[in-house]
């Protein structure tokens, strides 16, 4: 397969990974501007192609899942006019081997079945629990091969975002440095990075306990996102931490599906 660009369209970033064959060449992340235009996506691209030695022609298609339909189109809009080739949108355009059995399936967004379908594709647990710290938390569950649905909860960073916008004390703070034990904070900024870090950690441990009762076993935990990585090191249960998942889950599909990404046609 030539190469592909992936694009995870997200409320607040957006990644994008650079694809050969089977292996992802690099990923980067651009704020998701909802007053950008087609052309300020497809110049940033262009930016990104060159990073790697490519023009926007070496590009044979790009696939996107995306949960901002009004960026989805600029982007769609971007990849036909600077690389002239077709952009599939997942589940849309490529299906994913995944049975939804959400009440209402389309309610579902994107990037919660490609992460689930990437940590089935990757783990053989039974069961699994798929956990996105982005600016929502999700909770996805998994089971043999269906979606059986899940949990949305407020994310971390807009949690913290959202004190410090509503109180004149609390200051914005940053993950790294939190203790493996939930001290006592000694100053403001302490307080609430411990609070918020080891306050998540208590909520994704007691929510997973609860989700595993309802859940055939054996059940694995898997979890992805930016603040994930300091919540890996206090937060009991978590089997995997895979930081790319979403790239990967992108990746599969379109391995899945690379003989439509060749001839440009849609399902």
């Amino acid at each position: 397969m030539p190469h592909l660009l992936l694009l995870d369209i997200g409320n607040t970033n957006t990644k994008i990974g650079v694809v050969r064959d089977d292996t992802i060449l690099g990923t980067y992340s651009l704020p998701t501007s909802r007053d950008s235009t087609a052309d300020a996506w497809g110049l940033r691209i262009v930016q990104i192609l060159g990073l790697h030695g490519l023009r926007s022609g070496d590009v044979s298609g790009w696939v996107v899942c995306s949960v901002v339909p009004p960026v989805g189109e600029l982007v769609r809009a971007a990849g036909e006019r600077f690389c002239g080739c077709p952009v599939f949108f997942v589940p849309e355009d490529l299906p994913l081997p995944l049975e939804n059995r959400y009440a209402r399936p389309h309610e579902v967004g994107a990037d919660r079945l490609v992460a689930g379908y990437a940590a089935r594709s990757l783990f053989s647990s039974r069961s699994l629990i798929v956990v996105d710290f982005g600016t929502a938390t999700t909770f996805d569950c998994i089971q043999d091969s269906a979606y059986l649905g899940g949990l949305i909860c407020p994310g971390l960073y807009s949690s913290a975002a959202a004190l410090a916008s509503k109180t004149a004390k609390l200051p914005t703070i940053a993950l790294d440095d939190v203790r493996h034990g939930p001290r006592i904070g000694q100053s403001t900024a302490e307080s609430l990075r411990n609070g918020m870090v080891f306050g998540f950690a208590a909520m994704v441990e007691g929510l997973c306990v609860r989700l595993k009762a309802q859940l055939a076993s054996p059940v694995e935990v898997v979890v992805t996102g930016g603040p994930a990585k300091a919540l890996v090191e206090v937060c009991s249960g978590i089997d995997h931490y895979q930081p790319d998942l979403l790239m990967r889950g992108l990746m599969k599909t379109s391995l899945d599906n690379a003989h439509m990404l060749r001839k440009g046609v849609f399902v």
